[in-house]
């Protein structure tokens, strides 16, 4: 196992907690049902689907989701790539703007 390997699944720890992996979980699916109930309310709760927000949310509620169910990808590219760090307060955001 590589240093650098070692040293993201030394870090990403912190987060594998059960709660908080369901969270992510509920999260996700809201995310993505909120989109695929309404897409236009759901961009107009939100300021719109534009060139960043969009992306955005497409990342967020796919990491979200890999993390929710418990993957762990093999690579530590990948690991960093779909890490809850970023995605969950990415998500989180775009929910509260939805709520708001």
């Amino acid at each position: 196992m590589s240093n650098l390997n070692h040293w993201v699944k030394r870090v990403h720890q912190w987060v594998d907690v059960g709660l908080l992996r369901l969270v992510a979980l509920l999260m996700s699916l809201a995310s993505a049902g909120l989109v695929v109930w309404e897409p236009t309310l759901f961009a107009q709760a939100i300021g719109g689907f534009g060139p960043i927000i969009s992306p955005a949310l497409i990342w967020a509620t796919c990491a979200a989701m890999v993390f929710g169910v418990g993957f762990v990808p093999r690579h530590w590219y990948w690991q960093v790539f779909f890490t809850p760090y970023f995605s969950l307060p990415i998500l989180a955001y775009i929910l509260f703007l939805r709520l708001m």
